[in-house]
């Protein structure tokens, strides 16, 4: 299935990459005589507005795995995928009150220094390490293959060289510039991504309806969903049991497995979120490189209402298209329908291919590109990044100069352009949603990834000993349950080993006595501030047991056991905050922090209000 394009759409395709290889490079220019610096290199010299660190937040998150996988995932399973980006939303509030402002207060380059800092070499290289293997063979990979395989689908170009012309692409000014070009270039990327895309999603659902309206589209695409009692494409929460055909094999498969349930709302998708938007490299460095602590805020905030538009653009189309393949009194009264979707994430291609008008077609095609570039070129940028400040620099050549410390992030970054060339398709080429591949893998990283990142900004009796035991365990403790419980979802899964992790990670800290040093308990109002959110916390965490042991067997079908991972983590930042009151030892490497760093103005209050009533609005009317 070919999209015919006009002379129209291979123009503004040209141009759109002229453009941004253009700005990349003009901006990636150094003054005669002058040399970039690691931090001119690495974090754009700290000098990003609020508003390029928002569009580049998003620019870098949304890629190739939410147009074509996500989209997908859509028309197999429907709209509740899209609690990966309204829970998303939420957490971006978290990550800009509690946990970006203390990295920016110790100005770390990455996450890895940050835990070399707070606990030592051993836990740093681990978690480098970890980073570096998910950006080479689950990130890039994943966003190169996807990205080809729509490239295939819409202008029949074969995959693999498509894989490389887009990592070649991405390559030509992110390797030369590092991220002040990545940054700046994402700004007209978002442009283009969320323009686009909600083009495509209205001619989509305009072409349903019987006036012209996408608004008349999407109400009869939601009206024919719901005639039938067992279809879930406009539900949030999904039971157990539900099934559907999978259009590969023709084989009934279970939604349950890949969105279980509550587990959506309070279970491991926010360890997900908090892993990914707090500690994950590619995304929190472009918080890392604003001009000030509330301009990072703001950036995070405005992408929090980013998120909130990213399942109209990408998981709406997909649902349209199931509609129409699943009635064909709708179908049959559309004309000229070209091509078939054999596989869930053809979807978003199909609908291009069909719906877009000419001209059109190079805008959305364009969004597409400028979603997968904008990712794949912060995906190089940090992961030099990583390799460069915590392995080269910190363990190989710690008096490299400045010069060094560019040149080999440059290398870095093109030898992880060649490995995600060769690895795309032995790792991608045979999935149907690689979306869920993309989630599940990752998963097995960020629940130690969340203890381990949480405790050293925030707890001041984490200990080295307590990180390094909760780093080592917490890949072979994903791997054991899933060999344990192989049905169960990955969700679940993950918030199982959280638990473990999380008693592990507290039991050694309160009893290591080799770190503790003496420390004097907090007084007047910290301390009762401090122990006053301590209550709030442990009595949170009872609530969620004690409805967890009356409820989850009643509600097995909605994973209610999902609400014990709840209870475990407000228990666990409950420990912090107590201890923290009233502890008179720590750890010698603990952060000190000043309660003003969390502190929002009045505009960030309000804001943060806004999204969090848009989120329940939401939850409500698609429950």
């Amino acid at each position: 299935m070919n999209v015919s394009f006009s002379g129209l759409d291979y123009l503004i395709c040209g141009l759109y990459a002229v453009l941004i290889v253009g700005l990349g490079l003009w901006i990636s220019r150094t003054k005669k005589g002058e040399e970039k610096t690691s931090s001119d290199y690495f974090l754009a010299s700290r000098s990003l507005p609020w508003w390029a660190v928002g569009a580049s937040l998003i620019a870098a998150n949304i890629s190739a795995e939410h147009f074509i996988g996500m989209s997908g995932s859509g028309f197999r399973i429907g709209l509740g995928i899209a609690a990966y980006e309204w829970i998303a939303a939420l957490t971006l509030i978290v990550v800009a009150k509690y946990l970006l402002p203390m990295m920016m207060e110790r100005k770390i380059y990455t996450m890895p220094q940050m835990l070399n800092e707070r606990y030592g070499k051993g836990v740093s290289l681990a978690f480098s390490i970890f980073w570096l293997l998910v950006y080479l063979f689950v990130n890039l990979t994943s966003v190169a293959w996807l990205g080809a395989l729509a490239m295939n689908q819409i202008l029949g170009i074969p995959v693999m060289y498509s894989v490389v012309g887009l990592l070649v692409f991405a390559g030509i000014y992110s390797i030369y510039g590092g991220l002040k070009a990545v940054a700046w270039t994402d700004v007209i990327q978002v442009v283009f991504l969320v323009g686009g895309g909600l083009i495509t999603a209205y001619f989509a659902l305009a072409a349903v309806s019987d006036t012209g309206s996408a608004v008349d589209g999407f109400q009869t695409v939601l009206r024919y969903a719901r005639l039938d009692p067992n279809d879930y494409h406009f539900n949030m929460i999904i039971p157990d049991g539900t099934r559907v055909i999978d259009s590969a094999s023709g084989e009934s498969m279970s939604i349950f497995k890949d969105l279980p349930g509550l587990a959506l709302i309070f279970g491991a998708i926010w360890l997900t979120n908090i892993g990914y938007w707090g500690f994950n490299q590619y995304i929190i460095q472009k918080g890392l490189a604003a001009k000030d602590l509330h301009e990072a805020k703001k950036g995070l905030v405005f992408a929090g209402y980013l998120k909130i538009l990213i399942p109209i653009i990408v998981v709406v189309p997909g649902i349209t298209a199931y509609t129409l393949f699943n009635h064909p009194e709708l179908h049959e009264k559309l004309t000229g329908l070209n091509g078939t979707i054999t596989k869930a994430d053809e979807a978003y291609p199909w609908l291009l291919s069909n719906f877009a008008p000419n001209g059109i077609r190079g805008i959305a095609f364009a969004a597409l590109v400028a979603a997968i570039v904008s990712s794949l070129a912060s995906m190089f940028n940090s992961a030099s990044t990583i390799f460069t400040m915590d392995i080269y620099k910190n363990l190989m050549n710690p008096k490299a100069s400045e010069k060094q410390l560019v040149k080999v992030g440059r290398i870095v970054a093109l030898a992880s352009l060649f490995i995600a060339m060769f690895a795309a398709r032995p790792l991608l080429g045979g999935l149907d949603q690689a979306f869920q591949y993309i989630q599940e893998y990752t998963g097995y990283i960020y629940p130690g990834c969340v203890v381990v990142f949480g405790m050293a900004l925030l707890w001041k009796k984490a200990s080295n000993r307590a990180a390094l035991w909760t780093a080592i365990a917490t890949i072979p403790l994903g791997i054991l349950i899933k060999v344990m419980y192989p049905e169960m979802p990955f969700v679940l899964r993950m918030g199982y080993v959280f638990i473990c992790l999380a008693v592990i990670a507290v039991a050694i800290s309160l009893t290591d006595k080799k770190h503790g040093v003496t420390a004097e308990p907090e007084t007047g109002s910290r301390r009762n501030g401090l122990l006053r959110g301590s209550y709030w916390m442990f009595g949170g965490a009872a609530l969620c047991a004690v409805l967890g042991l009356v409820y989850s067997k009643r509600y097995a079908d909605l994973a209610f056991e999902s609400i014990f991972m709840m209870a475990v983590l407000l228990a666990f930042v409950g420990v912090i905050l107590y201890t923290n009151a009233r502890s008179e030892t720590k750890d010698p490497l603990a952060y000190d922090y000043k309660p003003e760093l969390f502190r929002l103005n009045g505009g960030l209050v309000i804001g943060s209000i806004g999204i969090v009533a848009i989120m329940i609005t939401l939850y409500a009317y698609f429950w």
